[in-house]
């Protein structure tokens, strides 16, 4: 059975990057483009991991994985910052916020999906 990621990604591009870079690894892909969206395909999906853009329409990443990590169905599911958010503190404000790790864009497609599953349990 394939693990399945909830990418919440604005961009068009970067979202078809990702899902292709994934679904090569036999990942499934499922996208939302806010942030209120991507929390209600959480509730739904319950997503093996979430990676999830900060800058994000109407509600920033740092709201929805507040707001996620506020429900007990996500309190273990790991939650990857990919951000172009490269300042000072941007990395801590990302974990702060409940995310698990952080990667910078733009993505290097030759280490992308190992980056995150370190962040993912062994499958059982």
């Amino acid at each position: 059975m394939s693990r399945t990621v909830l990418l919440v990604e604005d961009n068009e591009q970067n979202r078809y990057l990702a899902t292709f870079l994934l679904e090569r690894h036999g990942y499934r892909v499922v996208s939302a483009t806010d942030g209120p969206s991507g929390i209600a395909l959480a509730r739904t999906l319950k997503p093996d991991l979430i990676l999830l853009d900060i800058q994000l329409p109407g509600m920033d990443g740092h709201a929805v994985a507040q707001a996620l990590r506020q429900e007990e169905a996500f309190c273990t599911t790991p939650i990857i910052a990919v951000t172009s958010y490269a300042m000072v503190g941007d990395h801590e404000k990302c974990l702060v916020a409940g995310c698990n790790g952080y990667i910078e864009k733009p993505i290097n497609p030759e280490s992308f999906v190992r980056e995150i599953e370190i962040h993912l349990p062994s499958p059982s």
